[in-house]
């Protein structure tokens, strides 16, 4: 027979003519990698699930399935695993996603374990939602930044205040020129107290390694340290080797209202000084300074960052009857007036009161998120995204440059030095030998 080869038009043409035509597609065929139909429930994941991460799955098990729950301390992922009886449950995250049939990854551990467990993920071709600070490291930070460029899978940093109204409208009175130019901000936080401690020693004496924990798994891609009771369970944040202090932790909710609303990009100097560091432990306070180059019709701006229990000085126009949040809080102080407002951009005030009269509520600039987000709302936005029913609010492109900008400050606190930051080379220009700090090297055994 003498056959001619078909076009690919040819082809697509004739299977529509055809019985093909009814047949029923994989749903990863009709959408590429990763699709699922909207009427489709996602197939989650959750690692952590003892701690954060079992909250982020409770936040989206009424709507989807829950197939696999892993946490490194099968004691503390019990209460979860018991919740879920349909779930496999694992101890060690690399079993886990070996289940064929797993859509998307809730990463909810220490902060030194995000970037190994959403690069295995990512690499499956999995969605993935990590907890806040994204990394413990700037090099962590821009590497999942580039895993998500080239995977395309759906991302989402646990900062659950970017999906709150309140922070649209923050966005909206600045963008709108209520207070007018900004060029100095101040953010604060009461951490780490009431959380966990710092300023701590080392404990010189190992203790027995609990029967349930895989404390070799914990540790990770970090130095290893003997297992003490100091560290785990839940008082990781604080020791330099696997926490970020309160910057990692509260930055990620605080700054991140400044960094969205003046579309900041990298600082290009950063300055920390605290109460006394035993480079084991973060310090008990810490006061950081970023300073941020002008951006388009945005002039150059200073954030000013305080924790453990430090706090910037009390806005004249604010009245006695009204407090600062001794929680937490962000102030910008424009050239007409200011705006100030607590953790996850709640409450926002313009000052002086007379101001915010005048101005009234800003005009909608940005579509609002579905879902409260302390209940849920941040995750469930995740979960539409991975549906194709809009984008993710904070990708892991976001979270990257806001959590390297975080990060930042604890590298100054290394240097003891104020740094000048060459962000397209990853580099403090002042300080050649701050690589250790930005890009500490993995445990062997251990990669990106």
């Amino acid at each position: 027979m003498n056959r001619q080869p078909l076009s690919r038009r040819s082809f697509l043409g004739g299977v529509a003519s055809t019985a093909f035509a009814g047949l029923v597609l994989p749903r990863h065929v009709l959408g590429g990698r990763g699709y699922i139909a909207p009427s489709d429930r996602v197939n989650v994941a959750g690692v952590g699930v003892g701690g954060m991460g079992g909250r982020n799955v409770s936040h989206v098990a009424p709507t989807e399935n829950i197939v696999a729950l892993c946490d490194v301390d099968l004691a503390r992922g019990q209460k979860a695993f018991s919740l879920y009886p349909g779930a496999k449950t694992y101890q060690d995250y690399r079993r886990m996603l070996e289940q064929k049939d797993i859509d998307a990854v809730i990463i909810g551990t220490p902060d030194h374990t995000h970037a190994v467990i959403a690069t295995a993920a990512m690499d499956l071709g999995k969605h993935v939602y990590v907890q806040k600070p994204l990394t413990r490291t700037i090099h962590e930070a821009r590497a999942l930044a580039r895993k998500a460029r080239e995977t395309g899978v759906v991302t989402q940093m646990g900062n659950q205040g970017h999906s709150s109204d309140d922070a649209r409208k923050i966005n909206e009175w600045i963008w709108s020129g209520a207070i007018g130019a900004v060029r100095e901000v101040h953010v604060w936080t009461n951490r780490p107290s009431p959380y966990w401690t710092q300023g701590n020693e080392r404990p010189t004496e190992p203790e027995a390694v609990p029967a349930s924990l895989d404390w070799d798994l914990w540790l990770g891609p970090t130095p290893y340290q003997a297992y003490h009771q100091a560290y785990h369970p839940g008082k990781w944040r604080g020791w330099t080797d696997w926490g970020t202090g309160p910057l990692g932790d509260m930055g990620a909710h605080l700054i991140d209202h400044p960094y969205w609303a003046l579309k900041l990009e990298y600082p290009v100097a950063v300055e920390t000084v605290s109460t006394p560091f035993n480079k084991a432990s973060y310090p008990h306070a810490t006061m950081t300074w970023y300073d941020f180059a002008a951006r388009g019709d945005m002039p150059p701006v200073r954030l000013t960052w305080y924790d453990g229990g430090l706090m910037p000085p009390r806005p004249d126009e604010l009245p006695p009857e009204m407090a600062m949040d001794p929680g937490g809080g962000v102030i910008f102080v424009g050239e007409k007036g200011k705006l100030m407002h607590a953790t996850y951009g709640g409450k926002p005030v313009l000052l002086p009161l007379s101001l915010g009269e005048q101005v009234g509520d800003p005009p909608q600039m940005l579509e609002r998120a579905p879902g409260n987000h302390h209940e849920g709302g941040h995750e469930m936005n995740w979960i539409r995204a991975i549906k194709g029913e809009g984008k993710a609010v904070s990708p892991i492109e976001y979270g990257a440059a806001l959590t390297e900008t975080m990060l930042l400050g604890l590298v100054a606190l290394w240097a003891g030095e104020k740094i000048y930051w060459d962000a397209a080379g990853m580099q403090a220009i002042n300080r050649p030998d701050a690589g250790q700090w930005i890009a500490p090297p993995y445990r062997s055994g251990w990669t990106l």
